[in-house]
């Protein structure tokens, strides 16, 4: 077997999800869409780095919503072969007992400088494998806890082998995108040992594996991190893996805990946000937990006619994100013509995937996010009566949704429902369309066509966000909760506005709904249709004070230089 050398040590990046390009669907949301942003920006800084994922054969799902919004779900088939190359490695890792065969294919991303960064997908589907072993790399979060947990171990182990075999010998440190790959410290402390055993693992040899470990969590709640029953842990990983989990502080109330896995071999932690970092603070008291707020890659969501206009006024912002600063330069008037383009642009695909044809004169305000419910997409519809006269007395409105819910999160399918009561409620007032199949293109039309971002999530569930980032790269103010980024993004009346005035830890809906409709009716609405020159200020301050700092470089170059140890 051919192998590829690695000339220089390299960031292995592990994420159970990985966005690249929307006819691969193997992300979900906004996990899998910050890692390809990551590793697209180590292209473009030409940063050592190779990704690691699995294959996902079904995709997350496929969304169909009927007129009554009820969400049904089919697989998300799509072929590998048409976009991936096949990697000349084969390795295998063991479950329930078994050798389970496993292979890669790679998706090569290339940077500004010409710098490529592979991505590496594991694959199980190969016939020298049981048929429920070639299931494994199929669908995103899908099947039971079994499925979930072998899952975690091909991402882990098989990524660890899979490097191996194609010559990754020198890595500088290993970067765990949530705790799905945490079972690469194990894999990393195996091999370590040689045929020694985990038992015979020394402190120093523990402290050697944390040194080349980083962990990064996204998740403020409790529930949200993985968790499995030691007896299905015994089952799949074997009695000698599960024993040194146990006795090494990664399981609690008899579970396997992998977000505590990925915290015991680390020597870097962080969360995503200032906010969250101190909430997983308190989480985690005896693991010191630091922060790097999310970035997204500024090139790939600016979208055509703000990079062109970019690319006539400060041409070096594609190499270098912070001189989006000096778009406090560029005239009012383009920032219009650029805007007027790209929500065109939205409205033309609005009306070709619904057929139903908005006024582009009209406030148009867009909220896409994941459908669960401490993300409150209804919070806009608490007061029905209330919207109605707002439209009244301040102006019109029509509103954009998007977003999946989870086939098993009925919460979620709920607020789906409830966004079409509205809709339908309120169809002799204002225009709200939920759009179906929310992936990284509509994405693309509504971060840069929608004149005002709109985000509701429940105080402290958001753990950072970036779609409101996505949306300052094209000059849309936010209007959102003080939580995740916005906390560090909000300047009131000069990036946006917030939803509620302080930053109290939890949230009080009446008054944020109060605060809500107060902004809308008093404020936002009245700039925009009454003094658009002001809104056009605030929307030129979005790009300059929050697209020059929230986005990939910035946060890469952070890791690099504090968890990495690149200088």
């Amino acid at each position: 077997m051919s192998r590829i050398l690695a000339t220089e040590p390299v960031i292995a990046y592990f994420s159970m999800e990985v966005g690249l390009e929307p006819s691969m669907p193997t992300y979900s949301g906004g996990l899998g869409v910050l890692a390809g942003d990551t590793l697209r920006a180590a292209a473009d800084l030409g940063v050592p780095m190779v990704g690691v994922t699995l294959l996902h054969r079904k995709g997350y799902f496929r969304q169909h919503l009927d007129a009554y919004g009820n969400q049904s779900e089919s697989p998300a088939i799509w072929t590998p072969e048409d976009v991936l190359t096949p990697v000349p490695a084969h390795v295998t890792v063991t479950v329930e007992g078994r050798r389970v065969h496993v292979h890669g294919w790679q998706y090569t991303i290339h940077g500004l400088s010409g710098h490529a960064v592979p991505v590496y997908f594991l694959d199980t589907l190969l016939p020298e494998n049981a048929p429920w072993d070639q299931t494994l790399t199929d669908s995103l979060y899908g099947g039971d806890e079994r499925y979930r947990l072998a899952q975690e171990v091909v991402l882990g182990f098989g990524g660890v082998a899979l490097l191996r075999a194609l010559g990754y010998e020198s890595v500088r440190c290993y970067h765990m995108n949530e705790g799905h790959a945490s079972f690469l410290t194990l894999a990393l402390l195996e091999e370590l040992a040689g045929g020694r055993g985990l038992r015979a693992i020394s402190g120093a040899e523990k402290e050697a594996i944390r040194r080349q470990c980083v962990f990064t969590t996204h998740t403020p709640v409790p529930a949200g991190h993985d968790k499995f029953p030691l007896d299905l842990v015994r089952q799949v990983l074997g009695e000698e893996r599960a024993s040194f989990l146990e006795e090494n502080g990664c399981c609690l109330d008899g579970e396997l805990n992998m977000t505590y896995l990925g915290l015991v071999f680390s020597h870097y932690i962080n969360g995503v946000a200032m906010r969250h970092g101190e909430i997983s603070q308190n989480m985690f008291p005896h693991y010191p937990v630091n922060s790097i707020t999310n970035g997204v890659h500024a090139v790939t969501w600016t979208s055509p006619p703000f990079a062109s206009l970019y690319d006539r006024h400060i041409p070096e912002w594609r190499w270098d994100n912070l001189y989006l600063r000096y778009a406090v330069g560029i005239p009012l008037e383009e920032i219009r013509q650029a805007h007027e383009e790209a929500k065109k642009n939205l409205l033309t695909e609005v009306e070709r995937r619904t057929g139903v044809r908005l006024d582009p004169a009209v406030m148009t305000i867009g909220f896409a996010r994941r459908a669960t419910a401490y993300k409150r997409a209804d919070l806009l519809f608490s007061d029905l009566s209330r919207l109605r006269e707002i439209v009244r007395t301040a102006g019109p409105m029509q509103v954009l949704y998007a977003g999946k819910a989870h086939p098993r999160d009925e919460s979620g399918k709920i607020l789906i429902r409830r966004v079409f009561e509205a809709a339908s409620a309120l169809a002799d007032t204002m225009k709200v369309i939920y759009l179906e199949e929310y992936d990284m293109e509509l994405a693309r039309y509504l971060v840069a066509g929608v004149d005002l971002w709109l985000n509701t999530p429940q105080k402290p569930h958001e753990a950072s966000g970036t779609s409101g980032m996505k949306a300052a790269l094209n000059g849309v103010p936010s209007l959102s909760v003080l939580d995740g980024w916005w906390i560090e993004g909000h300047v009131e009346g000069v990036t946006g506005w917030s939803i509620g005035e302080s930053w109290e830890l939890e949230s009080d809906p009446s008054k944020e709904v109060a605060s809500l409709y107060e902004k809308l009716e008093r404020v936002i609405l009245p700039m925009f249709y009454h003094r658009p020159e002001e809104y056009l200020r605030v929307m030129r301050s979005a790009i300059a004070l929050n697209g020059s700092f929230f986005n990939a470089q910035r946060m890469l170059r952070q890791y690099m230089h504090n968890a990495y140890g690149m200088g």
